[in-house]
């Protein structure tokens, strides 16, 4: 009987082992069969990754090569979640040294993810404060961060790139897509606890981005940037924009506005961050009486010394009652413009009707887009003459009624200047690789002639009596001749104009003879004194002074230069 139960339960264990081994086996057949291709690309996934070769972001220049935008060399922190033990007391050493609230840290840490950000594209001195610490899983990845060396310079035209180098704002954003390069590819071979082995040859090198070439000297958006700060401050006003053109080109050399901010620190209000001069738009006021003149000269309804009657300062016109800021008697044409009244440019108007005035407004490029390789430009407001009213036929030829940009602005004065010609602004001069190769080039685009070049010249005459002797006297120069308007409007409030907030403006070019530039100051809503000719004028000088003396010397420079080389 013993011998018996002996045996059954050797043949038991015998059969279970037997059976196990035949399930091992019907196992392994399946896996072998089945599911080894599953296997072994979890395996490759495992053991082979693919790392991304970043490109490095193009540079932005000014005109003359000098930089504006670059990239250098950061840290960035990572953590291996599995590695690190004491996740509460981690979040709290690092809280301090990384500026960061304890719970998203710890929120962070406990991921079961083999790599997670912890901060991105940190300081040096936070860096070895962290190494310091010796916290077993935190490790770092060397990226590019965005640098501007000039800081709030140009700030509204070349804008700023986020922490993955995507542009965000200004030329950055524009022109992303040439700046941002491709990512490159390569093959990496780690062990089972993930440590790298070897790299290898099977690779995709990045192609770094293109550089921008600007429009802007760096010098002159210096002296508008500095004259503009000094107005803006002294004035206590709620913003402020600047705008030199070459008119003969549509080039900009220099755009700024108030408030600005720094491209290196971002985190500030949208209001800092708005480009006024593509982006606000406002009643011009006198300045878009150019509009009038240039109709009424174009269309030959006026001579220069033709006389019209200004009424003593008062003038009906429908149930409106229009002044002047000074009472004038009997002014001739010319008079009218110098002096900037309000019933004589009304009655010149109304000699030439509605749909003239329209056309003309048209023409100069008011009502619509102009064009320029900036973002969130606006096209301002420009009705058509069958949605004026009775009144309207006083105002639009003022400069009320009408909503204009200070690129705008920035247009007409240079068709003046030019000759009649209205030319496409734009602020990127040429797109290059790392060589110095052109990738695609921007010239000068004509849009149309808006005036004869007799009608420019009889304007650019008047316009420069209007410095010599009417209300922008305070814009003329010792050693050029300076042509320009002077501009004063009331903001509209509650539908109604204000008495105590004002845009100045002064638009011109220099000189006069062989204009160089055209320039535009807004000041919005000065403390104090609030005439364009006394707030916005004088910028205008300083401006047009020193740049010109720049160029002249810049010039002089580059003829010696010649002369040595030959």
């Amino acid at each position: 009987m013993y011998i018996r139960n002996h045996h059954f339960r050797f043949y038991a264990v015998i059969s279970f082992f037997f059976l196990f081994l035949s399930l091992l086996t019907i196992r392994l057949l399946f896996i072998q069969i089945f599911r080894s291709s599953y296997l072994t690309e979890l395996a490759e996934k495992q053991h082979n990754y693919f790392t991304e070769l970043e490109p490095a972001r193009g540079a932005i220049f000014d005109r003359n090569l000098r930089q504006q935008a670059a990239n250098i060399a950061c840290d960035s922190l990572y953590a291996v979640t599995a590695k690190i033990k004491d996740k509460g007391g981690t979040a709290q050493e690092l809280k301090e040294l990384l500026n960061l609230d304890t719970a998203f840290l710890l929120e962070r840490l406990s991921r079961k993810k083999s790599f997670i950000w912890l901060a991105r594209k940190i300081s040096p001195e936070q860096v070895s404060r962290i190494k310091e610490l010796k916290i077993e899983g935190l490790g770092f990845v060397r990226e590019t961060k965005r640098c501007y060396p000039n800081k709030d310079l140009a700030s509204h035209v070349i804008g700023f790139a986020g922490l993955d180098n995507k542009g965000l704002e200004g030329l950055e954003s524009l022109y992303d897509k040439y700046l941002k390069g491709e990512p490159g590819w390569s093959l990496c071979i780690r062990d089972a606890r993930q440590r790298m082995l070897t790299m290898s040859e099977k690779f995709i090198p990045a192609r770094d981005g293109y550089n921008l070439v600007l429009t802007i000297d760096e010098v002159i958006q210096f002296i508008a940037e500095y004259e503009l700060d000094e107005i803006y401050r002294r004035s206590s006003a709620k913003g402020a924009a600047i705008l030199v053109m070459d008119p003969n080109t549509g080039a900009i050399l220099a755009l700024a506005n108030r408030p600005s901010f720094d491209l290196n620190n971002v985190n500030v209000e949208g209001e800092a961050r708005r480009n006024r001069v593509v982006s606000d738009f406002f009643e011009p006021g006198s300045v878009f009486k150019i509009v009038t003149a240039a109709a009424a000269l174009e269309e030959n309804a006026v001579k220069e010394e033709d006389r019209f009657f200004c009424e003593n300062g008062a003038y009906q016109v429908a149930n409106h009652i229009l002044h002047d800021h000074t009472p004038h008697g009997w002014l001739s044409f010319r008079e009218v413009i110098i002096e900037s009244s309000n019933i004589g440019t009304t009655k010149v108007a109304q000699k030439l009707g509605s749909q003239i005035i329209y056309k003309y407004a048209k023409s100069f490029g008011f009502g619509a887009l102009s064009g320029i390789d900036l973002p969130g430009e606006v096209s301002g407001v420009l009705k058509n003459p069958r949605q004026w009213s009775k009144t309207s036929i006083g105002a639009v030829p003022i400069g009320q009624e009408v909503c204009v940009t200070v690129m705008q602005l920035a247009n007409m004065i240079s068709c003046i200047a030019n000759g009649g010609l209205l030319y496409k602004p734009y602020v990127v001069k040429a797109i290059q690789d790392k060589n110095g190769e052109i990738i695609k080039e921007f010239k000068p685009t004509l849009v149309r002639r808006v005036i004869s070049e007799s009608t420019a010249f009889r304007l650019k005459d008047i316009l420069a009596d209007v410095v010599a002797e009417g209300t922008g006297r305070l814009a003329s120069l010792s050693n050029f001749r300076v042509a320009g308007k002077t501009g004063t409007a009331q903001k509209v409030e509650s539908g109604t104009y204000s008495h105590n907030k004002f845009i100045a403006t002064f638009i011109g070019f220099v000189p006069v003879d062989n204009p160089r530039l055209a320039m535009v100051v807004m000041v919005d809503e000065p403390q104090g004194t609030y005439f364009g000719g006394t707030v916005s004028a004088p910028v205008f000088k300083k401006v047009a002074d020193k740049t010109l003396r720049y160029l002249d010397a810049s010039q002089a420079l580059e003829i010696a230069k010649n002369i040595e080389v030959e």
